[in-house]
């Protein structure tokens, strides 16, 4: 198990430049992006950058949330409710009311499956990659990353991503 907190992630600006993404993870193969988990926070309406072959999950872990629009697509993107999207899609963000912070899964040639996680349970992960993001814990920091292929007791509230 890997346990990575806030001084193992990594800061970067956003490809359109109108903000930073905080990488938890990124899980690379042959040179390419595999899968990888992230943090953003979204403060503005704005276009999302385009991710050609990759599949993207968003959970607002933090404020009011807002809608991703995109041609035939209008998603709700609010506060600890998944939402899946193709990173092909031109998609915005719209109808900000004030700033938001999200968590993202992105996959490539994978898929991942997010599910929030309330009071006590045991994590199986199934064959899987089983990661836990803490956001109300009383083990572990808030934003604090388990990574795991075995079986995980949590408590209180976390998200839970299966990749596989």
């Amino acid at each position: 198990m890997r346990h990575l907190t806030a001084r193992d992630y990594t800061v970067m600006p956003w490809a359109n430049g109108r903000g930073t993404t905080t990488e938890l993870i990124r899980v690379d193969r042959g040179g390419a992006l595999d899968w990888r988990l992230s943090m953003a926070q979204v403060a503005q309406d704005g276009p999302f950058s385009r991710m050609p072959g990759v599949e993207r999950n968003l959970t607002v872990i933090d404020g009011p949330g807002f809608d991703l629009v995109g041609p035939g697509v209008r998603l709700a993107a609010r506060l600890l409710e998944p939402v899946a999207f193709s990173g092909n899609l031109e998609i915005r963000a719209e109808r900000i009311s004030g700033p938001s912070v999200d968590f993202n899964v992105m996959t490539a040639g994978r898929t991942a499956l997010v599910r929030v996680v309330r009071g006590d349970a045991v994590l199986d992960p199934a064959g899987a990659v089983l990661c836990v993001l803490a956001l109300d814990t009383p083990e572990l920091a808030l934003h604090d990353l388990l990574v795991t292929d075995a079986a995980l007791p949590v408590a209180g509230l976390v998200l839970a991503v299966w990749i596989d």
